[in-house]
């Protein structure tokens, strides 16, 4: 890559897109660090600690490992350095909550009986669905994700034309869909993965058919020690190349320019007690590496509430922070891309009510990844997008790590972690949490046959106002931006600033888009322009 020597660049968040940039601008010879307002890096791949129980608390499938390959080869190292994976099979199992379930082999091939059993005739469609969904696949990474084209002039590539022709860039996914499938319980099952995308079957460009390649053809794994691990192996990369790391820094405005930023820096207040309160002796990287709080000097001692925040100059800054607090809250007016009413009127990814359950006893009826489902979801996905309230019928996620992986939990006990999707910028109290909680543990209990509430021993919950208060995530997406086919590709926010020389953004806001492959070759996109913009050659 082009020479950086000599440039210091402030990343802001310590979530995938902001460590990915991060080692790609410190091989580019760039002095690097890394500003974390949480006591950990990762961002929404954190870790809970509580009484020998260890919780991922956001990403929990590692989707894609091709992606994760390619990362690591640009540095000449390879996943397998730094974790070690397995294969889940199955890759996860369905409760339908009229009673029916299935469990989806990790082999697709031994899925098409079952798609078979529902529909005459729907094993061989579905061996068409994904062989179309491979092909958009493979063209659509090579030519539209690793390509970043998040600028219009981008799309004038004559070739383009030629790669593109046949490709679904129209249309919904749940048009799509019933092209191939009449049984409602066959289009729930390829499409139950547009979660990932923050969207529904009704608004999420047909386009993303290619998921069903990432779930059937490319398969589903653990890393050994859970996503935290993944994090900690970035962070370890990055340590090799020579970034820094600091947590607990809660950036509080971005002035200046290239070669003249400057950042206010204040350390976190916590609230509450912290998720790493219970650490065990050996902490990860994520956390061990990391210097706490904003570096000594230079403090700011003017005007009211900046007495004691540290003043961090940089000459470049890339932001991997929620895009839409960046403009509205630590950029002055001059430096924002966009009208405060531009963040008003976009469709964001749901939040989430989450439970982190360590219970005691075995959890049989649950796989490594269960989903249940009612068999008509529309009404779930009404409630997150058209409206918004708490789910009456809930579609909803579990997790059980512990069914792979022994050391995420003490002996004779199993984690558990719940997720169900819902609109963004609810109101999530403690009465509300706690009747839905009941709700969602009296759900399990009568359609997938786990009954944990006399066995729960340690409870978490986090939802809407968590993720805007420990990231300051927009109306508490728990994702960033939804990928409508007004979000997608050029209609998503640029890596570059247009207002700020020197200013970069990377993350769920920008392209690629949402989830952790897809941050990890964001940050790629946003080193890369830095790099364009400012090498020395």
């Amino acid at each position: 890559m082009t020479d950086l020597s000599g440039e210091s660049v402030a990343v802001i968040g310590g979530g995938f897109g902001g460590l990915s940039s991060a080692c790609f601008l410190a091989d580019a010879g760039a002095d690097v660090t890394v500003y974390e307002r949480t006591e950990q890096l990762g961002g929404r791949a954190s870790r809970l600690y509580r009484d020998g129980f260890r919780f991922d608390m956001g990403p929990s499938w590692y989707l894609m490992p091709d992606v994760f390959e390619r990362f690591f080869a640009f540095f000449d190292r390879e996943p397998s350095d730094f974790y070690e994976l397995e294969r889940l099979d199955p890759h996860y199992g369905i409760y339908f909550k009229d009673g029916d379930s299935v469990q989806i082999p990790a082999n697709h091939r031994a899925a098409i009986p079952l798609f078979e059993e529902y529909e005459d005739g729907a094993g061989a469609a579905f061996e068409a669905y994904l062989r179309e969904a491979e092909r958009t696949y493979e063209i659509g990474m090579e030519h539209f994700v690793y390509e970043d084209r998040s600028n219009p002039r981008d799309w004038l590539d004559p070739s383009l034309a030629r790669h593109s022709r046949g490709l679904s860039f129209l249309g919904s996914m749940e048009d799509h869909v019933a092209d191939y499938f009449e049984h409602p319980k066959l289009r729930q099952i390829v499409q139950y993965s547009l979660v990932f995308l923050g969207g529904s079957p009704s608004n999420t460009p047909a386009l993303y058919n290619l998921m069903s390649h990432v779930d059937f053809g490319l398969g589903v794994w653990y890393p050994e020690g859970g996503m935290g691990a993944v994090v900690d192996a970035l962070v370890d990369l990055g340590a090799e190349l020579g970034v820094e790391y600091r947590v607990n820094c809660d950036v509080q405005a971005i002035r200046g320019r290239r070669g003249g930023f400057s950042l206010d820096v204040e350390r976190t207040a916590q609230a509450g007690p912290s998720p790493t309160a219970d650490l065990p002796g050996d902490p990860p990287p994520a956390v061990a590496l990391a210097e706490d709080g904003p570096p000594a000097g230079n403090r700011r001692l003017v005007g009211p509430g900046t007495d004691g925040t540290a003043a961090v100059a940089a000459d470049l800054v890339v932001s991997d922070a929620d895009l839409a607090h960046v403009e509205r809250e630590l950029l002055p007016e001059a430096g924002r891309d966009r009208e405060p009413g531009y963040w008003d009127d976009r469709t964001y990814a749901p939040s989430a009510f989450l439970l982190y359950l360590g219970v005691e006893g075995d959890v049989p009826a649950l796989d490594h990844h269960t989903l249940v489902l009612p068999t008509d979801w529309s009404g779930h996905f009404d409630q997150i997008f058209e409206a918004p309230a708490w789910p009456d019928d809930p579609a909803y996620y579990v997790c059980a790590p512990s069914a792979t992986d022994d050391a995420v939990a003490p002996a004779g006990h199993s984690n558990l972690f719940v997720l169900v999707p819902i609109a963004p910028g609810l109101e999530d109290g403690p009465e509300t949490r706690s009747a839905y909680r009941e709700t969602i543990l009296r759900d399990l209990a009568e359609h997938a046959g786990e009954d944990l509430r006399d066995r729960v021993v340690v409870e978490e919950t986090f939802s809407v106002s968590d993720f805007g208060a420990r990231y300051n995530a927009t109306n508490g997406t728990a994702l960033g931006l939804a990928h409508t086919l007004e979000q997608t590709s050029v209609l998503r926010p640029s890596h570059r600033s247009d207002a700020v020389d020197g200013l970069y953004f990377t993350g769920a806001y920008t392209n690629p888009g949402i989830g952790v492959p897809m941050c990890l070759i964001g940050g790629e996109h946003a080193a890369k322009k830095v790099i364009v913009d400012h090498g020395g050659g």
